[in-house]
């Protein structure tokens, strides 16, 4: 059967974009301003996890660059947890795949899984801590400080989180996941607290982004003030983040997911799916049915958060390396959030597909939005029953229409050769 597609509009969402435009001078400054100091030819690990961040090797290359200027001796650890199938050299993968290697930062990077067990407390879980990070003189932590896609609290993704889950490797992440959410929410800034004691860590480098990807802030928190600026810091996150412009929609078009643009593939406050047993789903937005179409290069292969789309494409299957996948379900223990959904053998067949979930629905007046990612909501393609419903707010500038959806059985490329400019 021949569908007959909604003519698409591509569109361009206005929010707030503040941004940083010197962000290596910034953090220069917040490094001074910390009153941190480093002894001269103390080794000091410093913290990088596995997020797609905006200006990331420039900022770990500042931060090494600070530590060297005092005389010290800076060397990078990979603090993601299970990520990268949960192996040494998959750790340093992702970090190269992110351009955080020796040359562009001007420190090594020492990758293990191995652990060493630091005092509990009163904690029900062991406090695992990064061998190579504990062997060191000082520890510094830089991470996105973001809404997380579990769980809310006072403390999401962020420092605190980087300390408990990613420096705790794959012996501390599977600690943690074990109590499920609450062990998220509220056992994992215990365990953070405990490492700050325990753990010899200096100072955190927290970034905030704008809707747009873009560095809006740096800071550099000294180790002992980290519990008590992050909660400001994650407001002003949650504050920054762009969103999809309609809470109920039939269709939206993925064209790609990966752990690099979100810890689930498909940022869950995003596309307002959780998938975790026993806990409710967001009021909003309403999705009937995700496409997902492909899965990025930089996610190697993991596609954990594949089960919150409800059809996918042979070639994002094709890409799926299920050992870096597993390794990332076992420990999370999220299981809905892993299980595969049908998969089409083209993108035409993918949203032909998704259409039939809709039925009965004219196709001319689906509610079909199409993005990049979830990362990027700035540009999106919108069918005419989304443009009537929201092209007369401010907000929203109208750039023009899309030329033909397909070429052959693909999408034709995002922003196609053959968009037309409005004005």
């Amino acid at each position: 059967m021949i569908v007959q597609w909604p003519l698409m509009t591509r569109i361009r969402q206005r929010f707030a974009a503040d941004k940083l435009d010197d962000v290596a001078g910034a953090l220069r400054a917040e490094l001074v301003a910390s009153g941190v100091s480093v002894k001269r030819g103390a080794h000091i690990a410093i913290a990088v996890g596995s997020r797609g961040i905006a200006n990331l090797p420039l900022i770990v290359r500042e931060t090494v660059g600070w530590v060297k200027a005092q005389g010290g001796e800076p060397f990078i650890v990979p603090a993601m947890g299970s990520h990268g199938g949960a192996t040494a050299d998959g750790q340093r993968a992702v970090l190269e795949g992110y351009g955080v290697t020796e040359a562009a930062t001007g420190a090594p990077i020492v990758s293990s899984m191995d652990v060493v067990e630091l005092p509990r407390g009163e904690l029900e879980v062991p406090v695992y801590f990064d061998k190579q990070a504990a062997a060191a003189d000082g520890v510094i932590v830089i991470n996105r400080i973001k809404p997380h896609t579990s769980f809310h609290g006072p403390y999401e993704s962020g420092l605190m989180k980087m300390l408990a889950v990613g420096l705790g490797k794959h012996a501390g992440t599977r600690a943690i996941h074990q109590l499920g959410v609450t062990g998220l929410r509220d056992t994992m800034p215990r365990v953070a607290r405990q490492i700050l004691q325990h753990g010899k860590i200096l100072l955190g480098v927290g970034i905030i982004e704008n809707a747009y990807d873009e560095t809006t802030l740096v800071r550099a928190i000294p180790a002992a003030q980290i519990p008590d600026k992050e909660p400001d810091l994650l407001a002003r996150a949650t504050a920054a983040m762009p969103s999809l412009p309609m809470e109920e929609l039939d269709i939206l078009i993925v064209d790609e997911i990966g752990k690099n643009i979100s810890g689930t593939g498909m940022d869950t406050n995003i596309i307002g799916r959780l998938k975790i047993h026993g806990q409710p789903e967001p009021e909003n937005p309403r999705i009937r049915i995700i496409a997902a179409l492909d899965l990025s290069t930089a996610s190697h292969g993991n596609a954990y958060g594949v089960g919150l789309a409800d059809i996918i494409t042979r070639r994002l299957f094709a890409k799926i390396d299920f050992s870096a996948t597993n390794a990332n379900i076992t420990t999370t223990g999220f299981l809905e959030r892993a299980k595969m959904p049908p998969i089409a053998e083209t993108d035409r067949d993918a949203l032909a597909t998704a259409l039939r979930g809709c039925a009965p629905l004219d196709p001319s007046q689906a509610r079909i939005i199409r993005i990049r990612n979830t990362l990027h909501l700035g540009e999106i393609h919108v069918s005419p029953a989304v443009l009537n419903a929201i092209g007369k707010r401010g907000n929203i500038e109208v750039v023009g229409p899309v030329g033909e959806l397909f070429r052959g059985d693909d999408l034709a490329p995002f922003v196609a050769d053959n968009v037309i400019h409005a004005g």
